[in-house]
């Protein structure tokens, strides 16, 4: 009798490396460590065993695991010649994708839409990069795929995390806790209900509901970081630095252990951090960008990094560093680095320059476009933030208290309201940016 996986796809192996398989690939889906070295033993198992060759090739694209990525796509291809046609076709689509084609693992999906690692893959979440820029795009992928999946916890997650996209909170809600009480580690339906919270406004009751699955279910996931960036939100929108100051200092302080979430996680916090009103004494950047390199902060491989590269740059004070980063997104061959990231870029080196209603302006002039950038609307909203301190320094009061009504009318925060008070038509307070 062939075996299986969980939603019926022969694998073509042993007994016991399909069940070290099984096991990665389940980690994999939950968010927790452990997957490189799962898929690995299933290789001892059988080193004949093409989808977890093409798994640990996949993983080590697409999440910096350190394997030997083309010995492992030479294996899967090698191999993959005696297994099922789907196992060929799922071979077929990571070697192109890991190349820059990731049209095949679309059309893999067409045919096989309950391949889950390759769903997760196609889409733009904590764990993968996505297939696509455009936002529609990924939704349709998943929600093709959904109705094959039936009640799978980790599925409905994942339609969990594109509804809170789609700004259906209430139905993001509802399927993240069905996933949940299938599932109670599922780190992807955890996401949707982090964000559910944070855009309808709810900080009381998401900080609770992530500290306590923190310390209960979710404290082996491996994106703990992220998720501890979201509780630091929640207490940044109640106004309470204080707990903000508790928790950079108890959970997010940067190091080697952290790699990129360092810029996208603390570095992120901490610049939002110091443009709160009332923020005093904001650790400095410098850390930050010991761990990320200068590398990463000028020359980033995604639209996403180079955001949160921007604003850290900015941050430490280097202008310099968003000048160098401005002028190789200029010449990138992505467009997306080329329209958004430069002027992104140009715009925060005004800022650094003192000339803030240039950059307002500047930032103004790429409300519509920041979506390019990946990520979440709870992430990019650090342009709008940026644009609102630069307002405040150029004394463009009425401007900036539109801005902030706009939010308030969007989402609840004791931030946001203080935020306005400090912009009344007096002369403000310079921002002072932390010492790199």
């Amino acid at each position: 009798m062939p075996v299986r996986d969980s939603h019926g796809h022969v694998l073509t192996t042993s007994p016991a490396a399909a069940r070290a398989y099984a096991r990665g690939v389940g980690r994999v889906l939950r968010l927790q460590p452990g997957a490189p070295e799962a898929v690995a033993e299933a290789l001892v198992h059988d080193p004949t065993f093409a989808l977890a060759h093409a798994a640990l090739a996949l993983l080590g694209h697409e999440q910096c695991v350190e394997v030997d990525l083309p010995a492992r796509l030479r294996d899967a291809c090698l191999h993959a010649g005696r297994a099922t046609d789907r196992e060929r076709s799922h071979v077929h689509a990571v070697l192109r994708h890991v190349a820059g084609d990731s049209r095949p693992l679309v059309r893999h999906l067409e045919q096989w839409p309950t391949d889950a690692l390759l769903l997760a893959t196609a889409v733009p979440t904590i764990a993968f990069a996505g297939v696509s820029e455009v936002p529609a795009d990924a939704w349709r992928i998943v929600e093709q795929a959904a109705p094959a999946y039936g009640e799978d916890w980790w599925a409905t997650g994942l339609l969990a995390f594109v509804r809170q996209e789609q700004h259906r909170y209430d139905e993001a809600m509802e399927l993240s806790c069905r996933a949940l009480a299938l599932e109670p580690s599922a780190g992807h339906a955890a996401h949707a209900r982090a964000h559910a919270h944070y855009e309808t406004g709810d900080h009381d009751g998401g900080l609770a509901w992530m500290d306590a699955w923190l310390a209960g279910d979710g404290r082996d996931n491996d994106g703990r970081s992220h998720f501890v960036w979201h509780a630091a939100l929640h207490e940044l929108s109640l106004g309470d630095l204080d707990a903000v100051r508790t928790r950079y200092l108890a959970q997010l302080r940067p190091g080697p252990a952290l790699g990129c979430r360092a810029l996208v996680d603390t570095g992120s916090l901490l610049y939002r951090w110091a443009l709160t009103p009332g923020a005093d004494a904001v650790p400095a950047l410098g850390p930050v960008v010991e761990v990320v390199g200068r590398r990463t902060l000028e020359e980033p491989a995604t639209p996403f990094v180079a955001l949160h590269a921007a604003v850290v740059l900015l941050a430490a004070g280097d202008g310099d560093g968003l000048r160098r980063l401005a002028e190789r997104s200029s010449r990138h061959d992505h467009p997306t680095h080329r329209e958004v990231v430069a002027p992104l870029a140009r715009a925060l080196g005004l800022m650094h320059a003192g000339r803030c209603s240039a950059a307002a302006d500047a930032l103004a002039a790429l409300e519509g476009c920041t979506w390019r950038l990946g990520g979440s609307d709870a992430q990019r909203e650090v342009v709008e933030e940026t644009r609102i301190a630069a307002l405040l320094r150029a004394g463009r009061y009425d401007e900036a208290r539109a801005l902030l009504d706009r939010r308030l009318d969007r989402r609840p925060a004791e931030r946001d309201r203080r935020w306005r008070a400090a912009a009344a038509p007096r002369p403000a307070a310079p921002v002072t940016w932390a010492a790199g």
